[in-house]
C-alpha cells in the first residue's frame, strides 16, 4: 500500500449484518503489555513485514534462535519485536497471526516477550480496506458453512444484483470480515496491541516518526491509535486521513526515514531528541539493497527486506539483533555486523 487511501467498501453493511447473524469469536492469546520505557533487555530481535510468508517467518525465527524445531519459543528472556504488516499480499497471514498469538504466551512464561506491533495493513483491514487481500487469506477462513453464510449475507444486504454480488464475494470473505471486526478473534487481539515500542532507548515501529509526530510521546502515540481503533472507531472510519493511525505522516504510514536523502540527517537528530531515543528501527518500506539498511550513521535501521516472495521475488527474510551496542543483521545465509550510532542524550 503506497498511500493510505482507505475506503470502506460495501462490506460495511455486510459486516453489520453478519455480526448480527453470528456469535462473537472469543479472543485468543495474552493481552499485550506496556511497550514504552522498557530497559535492561539483554537481547532484542526485530523482524519486519511478513505479509503472509509464514514459512519464511518461521525459518528466520529458527535462524535467530527464537524458536526450536517444533516451532516453540526457545529464546529465553529475549524480546521479539514484530513491526506489523503480517496480513495482505500473501496467503498464510492467518497462520502467522495464530503463531504470534501463541508465541506471546510462551515467551512470557520463559521471561521474554513478543511485541506484535500494528502495521498499516492491519489498520487498513480493520477499517474495511480489502484491496490487497490475497485469495489464500479468504480461503483460510472457509468452513463447511461458508456457502450458507454467503447466501444469508445476500438476504441481509439485499444487493441490487445478487448474482454479481455472489461472484465478487469469495467464500471465506464474510468470515474474515467478522474475524477482524471489533468483536472478532483477530480484531479484538490487534486492538490490544501497540504501534510503537521503546526498548533500551531504541524506538521500534512500522512506518516511522515524522517531524510532525516527533513531539508526541511513545505512550501518547499508542493511546491515540488504540482509541482511534476502539472508542473512536466510527469517526476514524468516516475520516481516516485525519487519524494518527492512517495519516500520511503518521507512525504507520510515514516513509521519510527510509526515503529522505542523507541531508535529512539534522531532522533525524531532532526526531531522536524529541523521542528521547538513540535510534529508530522501521519496516514498511522495502530496502533497496535487499538487505537491512542502516541510515543516517546508524540512527535508523530499515529492516523490511521483502519476506513475501509473491510481492518481491528477490526479497528475503531477515532479522535485526541488538545486544547492548552490538547490532547484527541475520539472514538464512549469513550474518552481517552493523554499527549503531554513538548514543546521544536520552530524555527520560
Amino acid at each position: 500500500m503506497t498511500a493510505p487511501r482507505l475506503r470502506v467498501v460495501v462490506f460495511g453493511l455486510a459486516l453489520a449484518a453478519t455480526l448480527l447473524l453470528s456469535p462473537a469469536i472469543a479472543i485468543r492469546g495474552g493481552a499485550a503489555s506496556a511497550s514504552c520505557g522498557i530497559d535492561g533487555v539483554e537481547r532484542i530481535v526485530a523482524i519486519g513485514d511478513v505479509h503472509g510468508a509464514y514459512d519464511r517467518f518461521v525459518e528466520i525465527l529458527k535462524t535467530a534462535g527464537l524458536i526450536d524445531d517444533r516451532e516453540r519459543w526457545s529464546g529465553g528472556k529475549a524480546h521479539l519485536v514484530q513491526l506489523g504488516d503480517v496480513v495482505d499480499r500473501g496467503p498464510d497471514s492467518r497462520k502467522a497471526l495464530d503463531f504470534l498469538m501463541r508465541l506471546e504466551g510462551e515467551a512470557e512464561k520463559a521471561g521474554g516477550a513478543v511485541h506484535a506491533l500494528l502495521g498499516n495493513h492491519e489498520v487498513a483491514r480493520m477499517l474495511g480496506d480489502f484491496r490487497l487481500v490475497h485469495a489464500g487469506e479468504y480461503k483460510a477462513f472457509v468452513t463447511d458453512n461458508s456457502e450458507e453464510m454467503r447466501k444469508r449475507l445476500v438476504d441481509a444486504v439485499k444487493p441490487a444484483n445478487p448474482e454479481e454480488f455472489l461472484k465478487t464475494t469469495p467464500l471465506g470473505q464474510t468470515e474474515m470480515i467478522i474475524a477482524f471486526g471489533a468483536k472478532g478473534d483477530y480484531g479484538k487481539w490487534l486492538r490490544t496491541h501497540d504501534s510503537v515500542a521503546k526498548i533500551n532507548g531504541i524506538l521500534f515501529l512500522h512506518g516511522g516518526i515524522s517531524p510532525a509526530v516527533a513531539p508526541t510521546s511513545c505512550d501518547d502515540i499508542n493511546a491515540t491509535v488504540q482509541r482511534e481503533l476502539t472508542t473512536d472507531f466510527d469517526q476514524t472510519q468516516k475520516a481516516p486521513l485525519s487519524a494518527l493511525a492512517a495519516r500520511v505522516d503518521g507512525p504507520l504510514f510515514y516513509r521519510g526515514l527510509a526515503d529522505e536523502p542523507d541531508e535529512f540527517g539534522p531532522q533525524v537528530d531532532e526526531i531522536l531528541t524529541k523521542q528521547g531515543v538513540k535510534a529508530i528501527v522501521i519496516g514498511h518500506t522495502v530496502s533497496p539493497t535487499g538487505r537491512i539498511r542502516p541510515r543516517f550513521g546508524g540512527k535508523v535501521f530499515q529492516i523490511d527486506t521483502a519476506m513475501q516472495p509473491a510481492y518481491v521475488p528477490n526479497g528475503r527474510a531477515s532479522a535485526l539483533e541488538i545486544k547492548g551496542n552490538e547490532v547484527t543483521a541475520i539472514y538464512q545465509d549469513r550474518r552481517d555486523p552493523l554499527t549503531l550510532a554513538t548514543p546521544q542524550a536520552v530524555n527520560k
